[in-house]
Protein backbone atom coordinates (compact mmCIF):
# COMPACT_ATOMS: atom_id res chain seq x y z
CA UNK A 1 0.00 0.00 0.00
CA UNK A 2 2.61 2.49 -1.18
CA UNK A 3 2.30 5.80 -3.06
CA UNK A 4 4.52 4.65 -5.96
CA UNK A 5 1.62 4.38 -8.37
CA UNK A 6 -0.66 7.05 -6.92
CA UNK A 7 -1.97 9.29 -9.72
CA UNK A 8 -3.77 12.65 -9.19
CA UNK A 9 -5.60 11.94 -12.48
CA UNK A 10 -5.77 15.59 -13.52
CA UNK A 11 -7.26 16.85 -10.26
CA UNK A 12 -5.44 19.25 -7.95
CA UNK A 13 -3.95 16.96 -5.31
CA UNK A 14 -3.06 18.33 -1.88
CA UNK A 15 -0.04 16.02 -1.47
CA UNK A 16 1.19 15.37 -5.03
CA UNK A 17 2.19 17.67 -7.89
CA UNK A 18 2.03 14.76 -10.33
CA UNK A 19 2.27 10.97 -10.32
CA UNK A 20 5.01 9.87 -7.89
CA UNK A 21 6.02 13.51 -7.32
CA UNK A 22 5.02 14.74 -3.84
CA UNK A 23 4.75 18.41 -2.99
CA UNK A 24 7.83 19.71 -1.08
CA UNK A 25 5.94 20.10 2.20
CA UNK A 26 4.62 16.51 1.91
CA UNK A 27 7.88 14.76 1.00
CA UNK A 28 8.73 13.56 4.54
CA UNK A 29 5.19 12.30 5.05
CA UNK A 30 5.20 10.30 1.82
CA UNK A 31 8.64 8.84 2.55
CA UNK A 32 7.48 7.76 5.99
CA UNK A 33 4.31 6.12 4.67
CA UNK A 34 6.26 4.34 1.93
CA UNK A 35 8.48 2.81 4.63
CA UNK A 36 5.48 1.03 6.18
CA UNK A 37 4.15 -2.32 5.08
CA UNK A 38 0.51 -2.54 4.04
CA UNK A 39 -0.30 -4.41 7.24
CA UNK A 40 1.37 -1.71 9.36
CA UNK A 41 -0.64 1.06 7.69
CA UNK A 42 -3.82 -0.93 8.19
CA UNK A 43 -2.94 -1.52 11.85
CA UNK A 44 -2.35 2.20 12.46
CA UNK A 45 -5.59 3.11 10.72
CA UNK A 46 -7.51 0.67 12.89
CA UNK A 47 -5.69 1.87 15.99
CA UNK A 48 -6.61 5.50 15.25
CA UNK A 49 -10.28 4.63 14.69
CA UNK A 50 -10.39 2.64 17.95
CA UNK A 51 -8.79 5.52 19.82
CA UNK A 52 -11.46 7.92 18.52
CA UNK A 53 -14.13 5.42 19.53
CA UNK A 54 -12.76 5.24 23.07
CA UNK A 55 -12.68 9.04 23.22
CA UNK A 56 -16.36 9.02 22.29
CA UNK A 57 -15.91 11.07 19.12
CA UNK A 58 -19.41 10.63 17.76
CA UNK A 59 -22.13 12.46 15.88
CA UNK A 60 -25.85 11.84 15.51
CA UNK A 61 -27.87 11.34 12.33
CA UNK A 62 -31.55 12.06 12.88
CA UNK A 63 -32.65 10.37 9.66
CA UNK A 64 -30.79 7.14 10.37
CA UNK A 65 -33.38 4.47 11.08
CA UNK A 66 -30.73 2.06 12.39
CA UNK A 67 -29.78 4.18 15.39
CA UNK A 68 -28.62 7.75 15.68
CA UNK A 69 -25.11 7.67 17.15
CA UNK A 70 -22.12 7.03 14.89
CA UNK A 71 -18.36 7.14 15.24
CA UNK A 72 -16.87 9.84 13.03
CA UNK A 73 -14.97 8.10 10.17
CA UNK A 74 -11.32 9.15 10.12
CA UNK A 75 -8.47 8.68 7.64
CA UNK A 76 -4.86 8.75 8.85
CA UNK A 77 -3.36 10.26 5.68
CA UNK A 78 -3.39 13.98 6.57
CA UNK A 79 -3.97 16.99 4.37
CA UNK A 80 -0.99 19.36 4.24
CA UNK A 81 -1.04 23.11 3.67
CA UNK A 82 2.21 25.07 3.40
CA UNK A 83 2.75 27.89 5.89
CA UNK A 84 3.10 30.39 3.04
CA UNK A 85 -0.23 29.37 1.55
CA UNK A 86 -1.86 29.36 4.98
CA UNK A 87 -0.75 32.95 5.57
CA UNK A 88 -2.78 34.12 2.57
CA UNK A 89 -5.80 32.07 3.66
CA UNK A 90 -5.54 33.53 7.15
CA UNK A 91 -5.48 37.09 5.80
CA UNK A 92 -8.47 36.40 3.57
CA UNK A 93 -10.49 34.88 6.40
CA UNK A 94 -9.76 37.77 8.75
CA UNK A 95 -10.83 40.23 6.06
CA UNK A 96 -14.04 38.35 5.40
CA UNK A 97 -15.06 37.98 9.05
CA UNK A 98 -14.29 41.63 9.82
CA UNK A 99 -16.46 42.78 6.89
CA UNK A 100 -19.32 40.39 7.75
CA UNK A 101 -19.32 41.65 11.32
CA UNK A 102 -19.64 45.24 10.09
CA UNK A 103 -22.46 44.10 7.84
CA UNK A 104 -24.33 42.47 10.74
CA UNK A 105 -24.02 45.55 12.90
CA UNK A 106 -25.21 47.77 10.06
CA UNK A 107 -28.16 45.55 9.10
CA UNK A 108 -29.53 45.58 12.65
CA UNK A 109 -28.85 49.28 13.18
CA UNK A 110 -28.31 52.06 10.60
CA UNK A 111 -28.87 49.86 7.48
CA UNK A 112 -26.65 52.07 5.35
CA UNK A 113 -25.87 49.24 2.93
CA UNK A 114 -29.58 48.98 2.12
CA UNK A 115 -30.04 52.71 1.68
CA UNK A 116 -27.08 52.72 -0.70
CA UNK A 117 -28.71 49.85 -2.68
CA UNK A 118 -25.69 47.55 -2.45
CA UNK A 119 -28.03 44.71 -1.44
CA UNK A 120 -31.76 44.71 -2.29
CA UNK A 121 -33.69 45.30 0.93
CA UNK A 122 -36.25 42.62 0.09
CA UNK A 123 -33.51 39.96 0.23
CA UNK A 124 -32.76 40.92 3.81
CA UNK A 125 -36.34 41.16 5.00
CA UNK A 126 -37.33 37.87 3.34
CA UNK A 127 -34.41 35.93 4.85
CA UNK A 128 -35.28 33.45 7.59
CA UNK A 129 -32.02 34.39 9.34
CA UNK A 130 -33.01 38.05 9.69
CA UNK A 131 -34.52 38.55 13.15
CA UNK A 132 -36.56 41.71 13.71
CA UNK A 133 -36.26 41.38 17.53
CA UNK A 134 -32.53 42.01 17.07
CA UNK A 135 -33.01 45.44 15.50
CA UNK A 136 -31.17 48.03 17.58
CA UNK A 137 -28.98 45.49 19.36
CA UNK A 138 -25.41 46.45 20.15
CA UNK A 139 -23.47 43.39 21.40
CA UNK A 140 -20.36 43.90 23.59
CA UNK A 141 -17.61 45.50 21.56
CA UNK A 142 -19.88 45.58 18.53
CA UNK A 143 -18.91 41.97 17.81
CA UNK A 144 -21.63 39.67 16.46
CA UNK A 145 -19.75 36.66 15.03
CA UNK A 146 -17.40 35.41 17.74
CA UNK A 147 -17.00 31.86 16.38
CA UNK A 148 -17.09 31.19 12.64
CA UNK A 149 -16.46 28.12 10.52
CA UNK A 150 -15.84 29.11 6.90
CA UNK A 151 -15.94 26.34 4.29
CA UNK A 152 -13.21 26.52 1.66
CA UNK A 153 -12.67 24.44 -1.46
CA UNK A 154 -9.99 24.28 -4.08
CA UNK A 155 -10.70 23.89 -7.79
CA UNK A 156 -8.75 22.00 -10.45
CA UNK A 157 -6.45 25.00 -11.01
CA UNK A 158 -5.47 25.05 -7.32
CA UNK A 159 -7.31 28.27 -6.54
CA UNK A 160 -9.11 28.57 -3.21
CA UNK A 161 -12.77 29.58 -3.04
CA UNK A 162 -15.09 30.29 -0.13
CA UNK A 163 -17.96 27.83 -0.44
CA UNK A 164 -20.06 29.17 2.44
CA UNK A 165 -19.95 31.05 5.73
CA UNK A 166 -21.21 29.49 8.98
CA UNK A 167 -21.89 32.17 11.57
CA UNK A 168 -24.76 30.70 13.60
CA UNK A 169 -23.56 27.65 15.56
CA UNK A 170 -20.66 26.23 13.51
CA UNK A 171 -19.62 22.74 14.58
CA UNK A 172 -16.71 20.39 14.01
CA UNK A 173 -13.79 21.93 15.88
CA UNK A 174 -13.80 19.12 18.47
CA UNK A 175 -12.94 16.70 15.65
CA UNK A 176 -9.98 18.91 14.74
CA UNK A 177 -8.62 18.69 18.27
CA UNK A 178 -9.30 14.99 18.78
CA UNK A 179 -8.00 14.07 15.31
CA UNK A 180 -4.75 15.83 16.16
CA UNK A 181 -4.45 14.07 19.51
CA UNK A 182 -4.87 10.69 17.83
CA UNK A 183 -2.47 11.51 14.98
CA UNK A 184 0.27 12.56 17.43
CA UNK A 185 0.01 9.21 19.18
CA UNK A 186 -0.20 7.32 15.86
CA UNK A 187 2.79 9.05 14.19
CA UNK A 188 4.91 10.56 17.01
CA UNK A 189 8.10 10.56 14.92
CA UNK A 190 6.52 12.65 12.17
CA UNK A 191 5.49 15.28 14.70
CA UNK A 192 9.04 15.30 16.06
CA UNK A 193 10.60 15.80 12.62
CA UNK A 194 8.05 17.93 10.72
CA UNK A 195 7.34 21.57 11.73
CA UNK A 196 3.57 21.16 12.10
CA UNK A 197 1.75 24.14 13.62
CA UNK A 198 -0.16 23.17 16.80
CA UNK A 199 -3.93 23.42 17.22
CA UNK A 200 -4.17 22.39 20.87
CA UNK A 201 -4.50 25.95 22.16
CA UNK A 202 -7.87 26.50 20.41
CA UNK A 203 -9.85 25.93 23.61
CA UNK A 204 -7.85 28.55 25.53
CA UNK A 205 -8.37 31.02 22.67
CA UNK A 206 -12.10 30.22 22.71
CA UNK A 207 -12.35 30.82 26.47
CA UNK A 208 -10.44 34.09 26.09
CA UNK A 209 -12.86 35.15 23.34
CA UNK A 210 -15.86 34.40 25.58
CA UNK A 211 -14.38 36.14 28.64
CA UNK A 212 -13.80 39.20 26.45
CA UNK A 213 -17.60 39.60 26.26
CA UNK A 214 -18.06 39.99 30.01
CA UNK A 215 -18.21 43.46 31.61
CA UNK A 216 -14.73 44.65 32.68
CA UNK A 217 -15.80 45.21 36.30
CA UNK A 218 -16.44 41.48 36.81
CA UNK A 219 -13.33 39.86 38.26
CA UNK A 220 -14.55 36.27 37.80
CA UNK A 221 -17.33 36.10 35.17
CA UNK A 222 -19.31 32.89 34.76
CA UNK A 223 -19.23 31.31 31.29
CA UNK A 224 -21.44 28.38 30.25
CA UNK A 225 -21.96 26.28 27.13
CA UNK A 226 -25.69 26.06 26.35
CA UNK A 227 -26.62 22.80 24.59
CA UNK A 228 -29.98 21.46 23.34
CA UNK A 229 -29.09 18.18 25.07
CA UNK A 230 -27.80 14.69 24.46
CA UNK A 231 -29.85 14.05 21.33
CA UNK A 232 -28.32 16.94 19.40
CA UNK A 233 -26.05 15.89 16.52
CA UNK A 234 -23.09 17.82 17.99
CA UNK A 235 -23.57 17.01 21.67
CA UNK A 236 -20.15 15.36 21.87
CA UNK A 237 -18.63 18.68 20.85
CA UNK A 238 -20.68 20.69 23.35
CA UNK A 239 -19.52 18.54 26.26
CA UNK A 240 -15.95 18.35 24.93
CA UNK A 241 -15.52 22.12 24.63
CA UNK A 242 -17.09 22.78 28.03
CA UNK A 243 -14.67 20.28 29.58
CA UNK A 244 -11.68 21.73 27.71
CA UNK A 245 -12.51 25.27 28.85
CA UNK A 246 -13.37 24.23 32.40
CA UNK A 247 -16.89 25.72 32.28
CA UNK A 248 -20.35 24.35 32.94
CA UNK A 249 -22.33 22.55 30.23
CA UNK A 250 -25.99 23.50 30.69
CA UNK A 251 -29.37 23.02 29.06
CA UNK A 252 -32.26 25.44 29.02
CA UNK A 253 -33.87 23.75 32.03
CA UNK A 254 -30.74 24.56 34.08
CA UNK A 255 -31.23 28.31 33.59
CA UNK A 256 -33.82 30.81 34.73
CA UNK A 257 -34.30 34.57 34.55
CA UNK A 258 -34.49 35.96 38.10
CA UNK A 259 -33.99 39.47 39.49
CA UNK A 260 -33.32 40.78 35.98
CA UNK A 261 -30.37 38.45 35.37
CA UNK A 262 -29.80 35.03 33.87
CA UNK A 263 -29.21 32.55 36.67
CA UNK A 264 -27.96 28.95 36.74
CA UNK A 265 -29.48 26.43 39.10
CA UNK A 266 -26.78 24.83 41.28
CA UNK A 267 -26.75 22.71 44.44
CA UNK A 268 -25.93 25.90 46.36
CA UNK A 269 -28.77 27.93 44.83
CA UNK A 270 -28.89 30.33 41.89
CA UNK A 271 -25.65 31.59 40.33
CA UNK A 272 -25.50 34.49 37.88
CA UNK A 273 -24.40 33.67 34.31
CA UNK A 274 -22.51 36.36 32.40
CA UNK A 275 -21.56 34.77 29.06
CA UNK A 276 -23.27 32.01 27.07
CA UNK A 277 -21.57 30.06 24.32
CA UNK A 278 -24.81 28.97 22.73
CA UNK A 279 -25.22 25.88 20.59
CA UNK A 280 -28.96 26.42 20.19
CA UNK A 281 -30.44 27.99 17.08
CA UNK A 282 -31.93 31.48 17.38
CA UNK A 283 -35.55 30.39 17.06
CA UNK A 284 -35.35 28.08 20.07
CA UNK A 285 -33.43 30.24 22.53
CA UNK A 286 -36.35 32.12 24.09
CA UNK A 287 -39.96 30.91 23.70
CA UNK A 288 -41.26 34.34 24.68
CA UNK A 289 -39.39 36.10 21.85
CA UNK A 290 -39.28 33.47 19.10
CA UNK A 291 -40.82 29.98 18.86
CA UNK A 292 -43.39 29.62 21.60
CA UNK A 293 -43.18 25.81 21.40
CA UNK A 294 -39.46 25.69 22.20
CA UNK A 295 -38.55 23.50 25.18
CA UNK A 296 -34.82 24.13 24.71
CA UNK A 297 -34.40 27.79 25.57
CA UNK A 298 -34.94 30.11 28.52
CA UNK A 299 -38.09 32.23 28.83
CA UNK A 300 -37.14 35.90 29.15
CA UNK A 301 -33.53 35.47 27.97
CA UNK A 302 -34.01 37.98 25.14
CA UNK A 303 -34.94 40.75 27.59
CA UNK A 304 -31.83 40.09 29.68
CA UNK A 305 -29.70 39.99 26.55
CA UNK A 306 -31.14 43.22 25.18
CA UNK A 307 -30.50 44.90 28.55
CA UNK A 308 -26.81 43.95 28.30
CA UNK A 309 -26.89 41.74 31.40
CA UNK A 310 -25.76 38.60 29.62
CA UNK A 311 -23.61 38.13 26.50
CA UNK A 312 -24.20 35.55 23.78
CA UNK A 313 -21.73 34.02 21.38
CA UNK A 314 -22.60 34.08 18.63
CA UNK A 315 -24.96 37.02 18.85
CA UNK A 316 -28.56 36.38 17.86
CA UNK A 317 -29.37 37.26 14.26
CA UNK A 318 -26.06 36.23 12.73
CA UNK A 319 -27.87 33.78 10.44
CA UNK A 320 -28.57 36.56 7.95
CA UNK A 321 -24.84 36.59 7.12
CA UNK A 322 -24.69 32.92 6.20
CA UNK A 323 -27.85 32.87 4.12
CA UNK A 324 -26.61 31.44 0.82
CA UNK A 325 -28.28 34.22 -1.17
CA UNK A 326 -26.54 36.90 0.91
CA UNK A 327 -23.30 34.92 0.40
CA UNK A 328 -23.37 35.98 -3.24
CA UNK A 329 -23.05 39.62 -2.11
CA UNK A 330 -20.07 39.16 0.24
CA UNK A 331 -17.54 40.52 -2.31
CA UNK A 332 -19.65 43.69 -2.52
CA UNK A 333 -19.93 43.74 1.29
CA UNK A 334 -16.14 43.65 1.62
CA UNK A 335 -15.69 46.45 -0.89
CA UNK A 336 -18.47 48.52 0.70
CA UNK A 337 -17.23 48.42 4.29
CA UNK A 338 -13.47 48.03 3.81
CA UNK A 339 -12.77 49.61 0.43
CA UNK A 340 -10.73 46.51 -0.48
CA UNK A 341 -10.97 43.73 -3.02
CA UNK A 342 -11.67 40.30 -1.52
CA UNK A 343 -8.56 38.24 -0.87
CA UNK A 344 -10.57 35.02 -1.12
CA UNK A 345 -12.99 34.58 -4.03
CA UNK A 346 -16.56 33.33 -3.89
CA UNK A 347 -17.64 30.42 -6.05
CA UNK A 348 -19.48 31.98 -9.06
CA UNK A 349 -23.14 32.02 -8.03
CA UNK A 350 -26.47 32.33 -9.83
CA UNK A 351 -29.37 33.87 -7.92
CA UNK A 352 -32.61 32.14 -8.81
CA UNK A 353 -34.74 35.10 -7.69
CA UNK A 354 -33.43 37.06 -10.69
CA UNK A 355 -35.48 35.96 -13.76
CA UNK A 356 -32.59 35.92 -16.25
CA UNK A 357 -30.33 33.96 -13.92
CA UNK A 358 -33.16 31.57 -13.05
CA UNK A 359 -33.67 30.82 -16.75
CA UNK A 360 -29.98 29.98 -17.08
CA UNK A 361 -30.14 27.70 -14.03
CA UNK A 362 -33.22 25.83 -15.26
CA UNK A 363 -31.64 25.32 -18.67
CA UNK A 364 -28.40 23.97 -17.18
CA UNK A 365 -29.46 21.93 -14.16
CA UNK A 366 -27.39 18.98 -15.37
CA UNK A 367 -24.21 21.05 -15.01
CA UNK A 368 -24.92 22.95 -11.78
CA UNK A 369 -25.13 22.44 -8.03
CA UNK A 370 -28.33 23.94 -6.59
CA UNK A 371 -28.57 24.78 -2.89
CA UNK A 372 -31.35 25.90 -0.59
CA UNK A 373 -30.58 29.20 1.13
CA UNK A 374 -30.71 27.93 4.71
CA UNK A 375 -30.04 24.20 4.58
CA UNK A 376 -26.80 22.60 5.76
CA UNK A 377 -25.20 19.19 6.14
CA UNK A 378 -25.60 18.36 2.46
CA UNK A 379 -29.40 18.54 2.64
CA UNK A 380 -31.62 20.59 0.32
CA UNK A 381 -29.05 20.27 -2.44
CA UNK A 382 -29.01 18.97 -6.00
CA UNK A 383 -25.78 17.94 -7.73
CA UNK A 384 -27.10 18.12 -11.27
CA UNK A 385 -24.42 15.98 -12.91
CA UNK A 386 -25.17 13.10 -10.50
CA UNK A 387 -28.97 13.45 -10.41
CA UNK A 388 -31.56 11.68 -12.56
CA UNK A 389 -33.76 13.55 -15.00
CA UNK A 390 -36.71 13.08 -12.64
CA UNK A 391 -34.75 14.55 -9.71
CA UNK A 392 -33.70 17.55 -11.79
CA UNK A 393 -37.30 18.09 -12.91
CA UNK A 394 -38.55 17.95 -9.33
CA UNK A 395 -35.92 20.46 -8.24
CA UNK A 396 -36.83 22.77 -11.11
CA UNK A 397 -40.37 22.93 -9.73
CA UNK A 398 -39.02 23.83 -6.29
CA UNK A 399 -37.00 26.66 -7.80
CA UNK A 400 -40.00 28.04 -9.69
CA UNK A 401 -42.20 27.83 -6.59
CA UNK A 402 -39.73 29.62 -4.30
CA UNK A 403 -36.92 31.27 -6.29
CA UNK A 404 -35.70 33.35 -3.31
CA UNK A 405 -34.74 30.13 -1.57
CA UNK A 406 -32.24 28.85 -4.14
CA UNK A 407 -28.83 29.59 -5.59
CA UNK A 408 -26.86 27.61 -8.17
CA UNK A 409 -23.15 27.19 -8.73
CA UNK A 410 -20.96 25.38 -11.27
CA UNK A 411 -19.78 21.92 -10.26
CA UNK A 412 -16.20 22.44 -9.12
CA UNK A 413 -13.49 19.82 -9.58
CA UNK A 414 -12.74 19.68 -5.85
CA UNK A 415 -9.15 18.99 -4.89
CA UNK A 416 -8.28 15.53 -3.65
CA UNK A 417 -6.15 13.92 -0.96
CA UNK A 418 -4.85 10.32 -0.99
CA UNK A 419 -7.16 8.26 1.22
CA UNK A 420 -7.15 4.66 2.45
CA UNK A 421 -9.91 2.75 0.67
CA UNK A 422 -10.03 -0.92 1.67
CA UNK A 423 -6.73 -2.37 0.39
CA UNK A 424 -5.51 0.58 -1.67
CA UNK A 425 -4.96 4.35 -1.71
CA UNK A 426 -7.45 6.40 -3.72
CA UNK A 427 -7.77 10.14 -4.34
CA UNK A 428 -10.88 11.46 -2.56
CA UNK A 429 -12.40 14.94 -2.72
CA UNK A 430 -12.09 17.27 0.28
CA UNK A 431 -13.09 20.64 1.60
CA UNK A 432 -11.66 22.61 4.53
CA UNK A 433 -13.38 24.36 7.44
CA UNK A 434 -11.02 26.68 9.34
CA UNK A 435 -12.28 28.14 12.63
CA UNK A 436 -12.07 31.86 13.30
CA UNK A 437 -12.45 33.50 16.72
CA UNK A 438 -13.27 37.20 17.03
CA UNK A 439 -12.44 38.67 20.45
CA UNK A 440 -10.05 41.51 21.10
CA UNK A 441 -8.42 40.39 17.86
CA UNK A 442 -9.32 37.96 15.10
CA UNK A 443 -7.62 34.57 15.52
CA UNK A 444 -7.59 31.81 12.91
CA UNK A 445 -6.71 28.36 14.23
CA UNK A 446 -4.02 26.89 11.92
CA UNK A 447 -5.53 24.23 9.69
CA UNK A 448 -9.11 23.32 10.44
CA UNK A 449 -11.40 20.40 9.70
CA UNK A 450 -10.68 18.62 6.44
CA UNK A 451 -13.83 16.73 5.47
CA UNK A 452 -13.40 13.96 2.94
CA UNK A 453 -15.86 12.16 0.69
CA UNK A 454 -15.21 8.52 1.51
CA UNK A 455 -16.82 7.22 -1.67
CA UNK A 456 -14.62 7.44 -4.76
CA UNK A 457 -15.88 10.15 -7.10
CA UNK A 458 -18.32 11.57 -4.56
CA UNK A 459 -18.39 15.32 -3.96
CA UNK A 460 -20.41 15.14 -0.71
CA UNK A 461 -18.09 15.44 2.28
CA UNK A 462 -20.64 15.90 5.08
CA UNK A 463 -20.47 13.30 7.84
CA UNK A 464 -24.25 12.96 7.79
CA UNK A 465 -23.99 12.00 4.11
CA UNK A 466 -21.24 9.40 4.44
CA UNK A 467 -18.15 11.62 4.65
CA UNK A 468 -15.30 11.51 7.14
CA UNK A 469 -12.41 13.68 8.27
CA UNK A 470 -8.65 14.04 8.14
CA UNK A 471 -6.11 15.90 10.22
CA UNK A 472 -4.94 19.16 8.60
CA UNK A 473 -1.25 20.03 8.93
CA UNK A 474 0.00 23.57 8.34
CA UNK A 475 3.68 22.89 7.75
CA UNK A 476 6.48 25.45 7.94
CA UNK A 477 9.41 24.98 5.58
Amino acid sequence: MRFDHYDPEGFYDELFIAKSKPRPEATLLIERFNSFSASEIKRRQQSAQIALMKLGVTFNVYSDGQGTERIMPFDIIPRIVSAQEWKELEQGLKQRIYALNLFLHDIYNEQKILRDSVIPAELIYSATGFLKPCLGLNPPGGIWCHITGTDLVRDRDGRWYVLEDNLRCPSGVSYVLENRRVMKSTFPQLFNTMPIQPVEDYSSHLLETLLNLAPEHLSDPTVVVLSPGIYNSAYFEHSFLAQQMGVQLVEGRDLVVADGYLQMRTTKGLQRVDVIYRRIDDDFIDPLAFRSDSMLGVPGLMDVYRAGRVALANALGTGIADDKVIYAYVPQIIRYYLGEDPILANVPTYLCWEPQQQSHVLANLDKLVVKAANESGGYGMLIGSQASAAEREAFAEKIKANPRNYIAQPTLCLSRVPTLMEEQIEGCHVDLRPYILYGKNIYVSPGGLTRVALRKGSLVVNSSQGGGSKDTWVVCK
